[in-house]
């Protein structure tokens, strides 16, 4: 059992070198969803662009699609990142975010788009982008979960299989603190460079990608396409050269992952 030590705002803004990210840490006990306490910070521009909210237990995290994000007290980071016109889309944002989320975690971290990370073949991290205002008066809210000190036995049942933590694959406890240091740092470089270097950033994100170059399956509008992927497209999505022929984008908004295979055939 790993001893909770809990998140500590000081240590996480001393000697933080950021631009952006982290221009104030917020940590709460408990709260619905860091993600509607950064809808209502993000009303005021100048005090909650690049605010990090943090907290130690959600009783409503959501995921992608309305999926309920698991989280045990005190075992994991969760926080949100409010961004204030940030001059890209929210697509990109998740792009950047899925990037800094493995420089994070682990050289061996891989991407399950479109905001998936992977460790050891199952998901340990998300990043949910939520796009509030218009025009420009638009912002976002970068929600993010990572597992930490999660055993086996914590994830029920229905995860058991596909979840893991950053503890469970290390073998030792992680210092949640500095992980959380680390992860502002990472977010606000890799935001900074999807603005000034989208490019490199794609390319980045594709190096670190568990689909490229595999046969794949996924599920778009109620109909399963399976064919090899190929590339990616921040605002388009993924590109599949599909086994019935012909090459398709398919959009992170109505498409899911069904099957990932490995070189020797089996599906992950």
């Amino acid at each position: 059992m790993s001893e909770y030590i809990p998140l500590d705002a000081d240590f996480i803004k001393t000697n933080l070198d950021t631009r952006r990210v982290g221009r104030e840490v917020i940590i709460y006990d408990s709260t619905t969803s860091t993600n509607d306490i950064a809808a209502g910070c993000a009303q005021n521009k100048t005090k909650s662009d690049g605010l990090v909210i943090f907290a130690e237990h959600q009783t409503a995290g959501r995921g992608r699609r309305g999926n309920q994000w698991f989280d045990d007290g005190g075992k994991s980071i969760l926080c949100t990142v409010v961004l204030y016109n940030p001059k890209i889309e929210a697509d990109m944002i998740t792009i950047a975010a899925a990037v800094g989320l493995t420089e994070t975690i682990d050289k061996d971290a891989r991407i399950k788009w479109p905001n998936d990370i992977i460790l050891a073949g199952k998901k340990t991290a998300g990043v949910l982008v939520e796009t509030f205002g218009e025009k420009r008066k638009k912002y976002y809210a970068v929600g993010i979960g990572i597992n930490c000190h999660q055993t086996k036995k914590d994830f029920p049942a229905e995860l058991a299989k596909t979840a893991t933590s950053i503890d469970i694959q290390s073998g030792v406890q992680c210092d949640r603190n500095s992980l959380a240091k680390r992860l502002i740092m990472n977010l606000d470089h890799f935001f900074e460079s999807a603005v000034k270097r989208p490019d490199e950033i794609v390319e980045k994100w594709q190096s670190r990608s568990m689909l490229l170059h595999r046969r794949i399956t996924v599920e778009h509008n109620s109909e399963d396409f399976t064919g090899n992927c190929i590339g990616i497209e921040p605002a388009e999505g993924l590109i599949i050269q599909l086994e019935r022929g012909g090459v398709r984008m398919f959009d992170a908004a109505s498409t899911t992952i069904v099957k990932v295979w490995t070189d020797g055939g089996n599906n992950v």
